[in-house]
């Protein structure tokens, strides 16, 4: 028997959203993975490597904690605080993803390094993120791609000023350009074709990322493990790292789960390193592409954290890799981008960001059982 109409909550009543609210948390309940393991991890070996919008947030969480970060990888990204907080600024001057409703305004200086530097240095005078004369002792290796047209080379050139106004000594920044890749994430043998500019974004461009990153920051790697991984990945329960009051909240742009890549080594407790792994716009695990990706499906799934390359050097160099996942959000974020525009709040590129809050929460729950 169907109740009657008075008794149905009208769509965007309040009864109604509260309703919509109690069935969501009781189905992430119970679909909930299990929470990060505690590992022998010293998070002052903490790197990170993003590419596009993981670029740009993997920039933001390196500059908001630099006092724990060792080093980053950054392939098409570009400056700290680029966007400013402005969508429009984002899309024109920061990159070309506005086209063509929006066009591509970029020059060679269209993102204000000057004005970004100043910006970095108030925010930490705040403290707001860390001093950035930690920066000075990282390691950073830029990647850039001659065709990529949605975040053209002149952009991450401007990335590497940033980091050179900010004290970085030339020594320690690493800049790569590939003329035959476009917007992708390079890899030796998997993806499509270099060059071709489309989903999933990870390119059969016979360059392997994760070890010139990892080796950058890290020095020389033992060999990888060979064609596949040998260590375990784990599903793990990401809302669990939500700031205070931000379990439910849809605007966070997380996922309610992510990806972590144990070795064998780390798993039995030895001494290890954490390396996090940021995925672009449109490849995220539960975003629907408009061709079916390459393990099949509709979905995404673990196209990107199982095929880009860093588990194999993990294996032998104990590396923990940490992939977290963003999500889509209708409207203020429709690709699974993480939020490079401030989608999320005004405070997305400080300490006090969400996502930066819930990435450093993930950091502190890895390390919680390094032996001092």
């Amino acid at each position: 028997m169907s109740p009657p109409l008075s008794a149905v909550p009208r769509p965007g009543s309040l009864k109604y959203r509260s309703l919509f609210a109690l069935l969501l948390g009781l189905a992430n309940m119970a679909l909930a993975a299990p929470p990060l393991p505690a590992l022998n991890i010293d998070i002052k070996q903490t790197s990170i490597s993003g590419l596009s919008s993981g670029g740009f947030m993997a920039v933001q969480f390196q500059v908001a904690h630099s006092a724990t970060v060792k080093g980053a990888g950054v392939i098409a990204g570009g400056p700290y605080y680029c966007s400013r907080d402005n969508l429009l600024t984002a899309v024109a001057q920061c990159s070309c993803t506005g086209e063509p409703s929006v066009p591509c305004a970029v020059t060679a200086n269209s993102t204000d390094v000057p004005g970004l530097v100043r910006s970095t240095h108030e925010l930490a005078a705040r403290g707001l993120i860390d001093p950035p004369a930690a920066l000075a002792g990282q390691k950073v290796q830029t990647l850039s791609g001659s065709k990529d047209t949605l975040v053209p080379t002149p952009i991450v050139r401007q990335l590497a000023d940033f980091y050179t106004a900010l004290g970085l000594p030339a020594a320690n920044l690493s800049t790569i350009t590939l003329t035959n890749a476009a917007h992708t994430m390079p890899t030796p043998k998997f993806g499509i074709a270099c060059g071709t500019q489309d989903e999933p974004y990870i390119g059969k461009c016979g360059f392997d990322t994760a070890k010139s990153i990892l080796s950058w920051i890290y020095g020389p790697l033992k060999a990888a493990s060979g064609s596949k991984a040998k260590g375990r990945f784990v599903e793990f329960e990401q809302s669990a790292y939500l700031p205070p009051g931000g379990g439910f909240s849809w605007k966070s742009g997380l996922d309610n789960s992510g990806w972590l890549y144990v070795p064998n080594s780390c798993a039995k407790g030895e001494p290890c390193r954490l390396h996090i792994v940021l995925h672009g716009c449109k490849q995220g695990q539960n975003f629907l592409p408009l061709h079916p990706p390459p393990g099949g499906g509709l979905y995404n799934g673990t196209t990107f954290v199982k095929n880009t390359g860093y588990n194999r050097w993990a294996d032998n160099n104990h590396l923990v890799i940490l992939y977290p996942q963003a999500v889509s959000i209708p409207l203020l974020n429709p690709n699974g981008c993480w939020d490079w525009w401030g989608y999320s709040g005004a405070d997305y590129a400080t300490k006090n960001g969400v996502q930066i809050q819930t990435l450093k929460a993930m950091v502190d729950r890895l390390g919680a059982a390094a032996k001092p």
